[in-house]
């Protein structure tokens, strides 16, 4: 990120401890730090400390005459690559998303013609709050890009989304955002997760999916500079960072977020959609009945994959599906890669021996129509790298 500026605004929250460290991975980086700090902010970490390790002046003061002189606060807006909030903290939303500017922090968000990036930091019942998730829409509409917040234990106690993403998932989005990549400029979709089919408001049918490995495509192919949209089902592991996120429950509200996603460049299909519903489930809870079974009627659910993979028209350029197989692996997913009608079939080995559902690694086979391509047992993270990095590579033969 040499030559790259960040105007980095810190908020008053107490994630704000961890900007020190952040600042320091930027500048290893070559990035150059401006810093901001909220009044709020003073109280969890000093001008002086933030100063020393940007090596510049931090801003605090809106009416400051010697400040004003030297860059007037307009000027300092838009002399920036990026502009960095953190933590973004439920007032700071508030603000941005209504046009408050009443400080300097504020003021600065108002007056940028900037890329904005924020990575809120609150309490779970803030975040939480109604108000809260109305500022965010705003301000995902708006085009500023959101970091986080993942869930975790919180300074107050509790535990839930809230808490801040780490310095260095931040630092890889901004490289990400500053530097471009191989895919910046194309539109991704990403599927992930399984989905719950409701046999009444209490019980339901699923895969047994973390949504371990989408999500980590998703991040993969974000670090490689793609626009990704994440449409999750209910999974295990919090969403990545740097992405458009749509949680769905079933199949049929995946379908409808997919098809609401179009038009993408590519498509990857890693969600353990069920394939069943319950056709009508009961609005009330199932009870026993003196040892009687209850009957339930199955209907079958939309093939996300093959509506996507047989569109006549608006189909993206490379669609990718998966499938999990117990059985002769690679002949069950040639088979199904013809039969869906998409471009690769990423298959694996999922009987309960391999541990491989649900679990922190993965060994997959690349189905292609020019010939298959298998991959040693590696952490999913690898995976997601590896099918980014082969994604990245078709974009650019196109």
């Amino acid at each position: 990120m040499n030559g790259k500026r960040i105007l980095l605004i810190v908020g008053g929250g107490i994630a704000a401890f961890k900007v020190p460290e952040l600042i320091r991975r930027l500048r290893e980086r070559g990035a150059a730090v401006t810093p901001v700090l909220t009044r709020a902010a003073q109280e969890f970490v000093t001008p002086l400390t933030v100063s020393s390790l940007a090596g510049e002046k931090a801003y605090t003061d809106l009416f400051d005459l010697t400040d004003e002189a030297e860059m007037g606060h307009i000027q300092l807006s838009r002399a920036a690559d990026l502009v960095l909030v953190v933590p973004a903290t439920a007032d700071l939303m508030a603000k941005m998303a209504g046009g408050h500017a009443d400080d300097m922090a504020s003021t600065l968000l108002m007056a940028t013609d900037t890329p904005v990036m924020i990575a809120p930091a609150m309490n779970v019942r803030m975040w939480e709050h109604p108000a809260t998730q109305r500022n965010l829409a705003a301000l995902q509409q708006d085009g500023i890009t959101v970091l986080g917040p993942d869930q975790g234990d919180m300074a107050c106690g509790e535990y839930g989304p809230g808490r801040m993403v780490e310095p260095m998932q931040i630092v890889e989005a901004v490289t990400a955002a500053l530097t471009g990549g191989p895919l910046r400029g194309k539109r991704v979709l990403v599927t992930s997760g399984p989905t719950h089919e409701p046999i009444d408001p209490v019980r339901y049918i699923a895969n047994r999916s973390s949504g371990a490995q989408g999500t980590a495509i998703a991040s993969a192919l974000a670090a490689l500079g793609a626009d990704v949209i994440f449409i999750t089902g209910p999974a295990d592991v919090p969403p990545p960072t740097g992405v458009t996120v749509v949680p769905v429950e079933t199949a049929q509200q995946m379908l409808q977020a997919v098809q609401d996603a179009l038009p993408v460049h590519v498509a990857v299909f890693a969600a353990a959609v069920a394939d069943w519903r319950v056709a009508s489930s009961s609005a009330s809870k199932i009870k026993k009945q003196d040892g009687k079974l209850p009957v339930l009627e199955f209907a079958e659910n939309p093939d996300i994959l093959a509506t996507i993979s047989q569109m006549k028209t608006g189909r993206p350029d490379l669609v990718v599906g998966f499938a999990a197989e117990t059985d002769d692996v690679i002949a069950n997913a040639t088979a199904k890669r013809a039969r869906k009608q998409c471009d690769w079939i990423v298959a694996n080995d999922v009987r309960p021996e391999t541990g491989i559902m649900g679990g922190a690694e993965n060994a997959v086979i690349l189905i292609r129509e020019d010939g298959v391509e298998e991959w040693p047992r590696l952490d999913k993270a690898e995976v997601a790298k590896r099918l980014a990095k082969r994604i990245a590579d078709k974009v650019e033969e196109a």
